[in-house]
């Protein structure tokens, strides 16, 4: 009898690939395409007109495949087009590997994403007097590398809701984003959001992706080398959506930036105090941190802790926090995220 083969274990840590649905959903290939101008709804043939005004041309009117919402394919004068002005800082290693390979194939060969905006922030127009008519939510360094570059013109896939450009986290995955530069966005965007509108945190969930992103950003924006990784587990826990207009919220994120930066004050203190006893590692800041983490050991039916109730208990903590107790067994048997300055 032959014998039975057995099966390889699984590696741990090895995620198996999602397989694909069993509908298909969608548009067939056959009906993307725009057969005539009479199909197009109005607000796209307004923008049609709008994008060969600003001097730019229509290449194609098409609707993308998954939701059948129509996108315009175009090209536009490069002068017109700018980062929306609460994107992350560009990274110059990536903008001049973009240029070199573009230079090097002497294609430009993946469109960026815009949406048109006529009213923009003196902050992000350049330098020019052709007025900026168009926001970029993803496209950045492609943008960027383009104008080093000299080039007169850049193709766009242009989307007719400009509130797009607010759901920048969801569409930029051009780079990976690190805790810093997402946080930073964040906050950014909700100063733009909170002064063109009385929506409430809550309604902007999907362009902010969390709470703890707003609060850290005020952090980062205070403090840049600020070692939010350390605090970002414990935010994500207990840090919510406010049911408040942005213009009003405000003031609220403002407080909890300065109680979690107030308390990294008493946790500097003690990494200094395990440094200067020989204590010498990358995570010494999230150890203190964990150490005063009231949520860690919670029972899963507890109540959940509201923020202020967290920042008081790990401010307590932190007061009674003795260093002197702390061994070298004790760090060995910690992880967490190094410190990010």
């Amino acid at each position: 009898m032959a014998e039975k083969s057995q099966k390889k274990p699984r590696k741990s840590g090895v995620r198996r690939r999602r397989k694909p649905a069993g509908a298909s959903t969608g548009l067939l290939a056959t009906e993307l395409a725009s057969t005539s101008d009479r199909e197009l709804p109005p607000a796209v043939v307004e923008l049609c007109e709008a994008i060969s005004i600003d001097g730019g041309a229509v290449l194609s009117a098409y609707r993308e495949p998954y939701g059948g919402r129509w996108l315009l394919l175009a090209a536009l004068p490069i002068e017109r087009v700018a980062a929306t002005p609460y994107q992350r800082n560009l990274s110059d290693m990536h903008v001049r590997k973009l240029e070199n390979v573009i230079s090097k194939l002497g294609r430009f060969l993946d469109p960026i994403i815009v949406v048109r905006a006529v009213k923009v922030q003196a902050a992000a127009a350049p330098a020019s007097d052709e007025p900026v008519r168009y926001w970029t939510p993803n496209g950045h360094h492609r943008l960027s590398a383009m104008k080093t570059l000299g080039a007169k013109s850049i193709t766009a896939i242009v989307v007719p809701e400009a509130a797009a450009a607010y759901q920048i986290l969801a569409l930029n995955t051009e780079k990976a984003h690190n805790l810093r530069e997402r946080a930073l966005e964040v906050i950014r965007m909700y100063r733009e959001l909170a002064r063109l509108d009385h929506d409430t945190e809550e309604h902007y969930a999907l362009e902010f992706e969390e709470a703890s992103l707003i609060t850290l950003g005020l952090c980062y924006e205070a403090q840049p080398r600020f070692s939010g990784g350390a605090y970002h587990p414990i935010l994500k826990r207990c840090d919510q959506f406010l049911k408040k207009p942005l213009h009003d919220a405000i003031a609220t994120r403002e407080a909890r930036a300065g109680a979690i930066r107030e308390l990294d004050e008493q946790v500097s203190r003690h990494v200094e105090a395990l440094k200067a006893k020989g204590l010498t590692s990358p995570y010494l800041r999230s150890f203190v941190v964990a150490r005063l983490n009231p949520i860690r050991f919670r029972p899963k039916e507890a109540e959940p802790l509201s923020f202020d109730e967290v920042l008081e208990r790990m401010t307590k903590a932190a007061a009674k926090f003795n260093p002197e107790k702390i061994k070298m067994d004790d760090l060995a048997k910690s992880g967490g995220a190094p410190e990010e300055g």
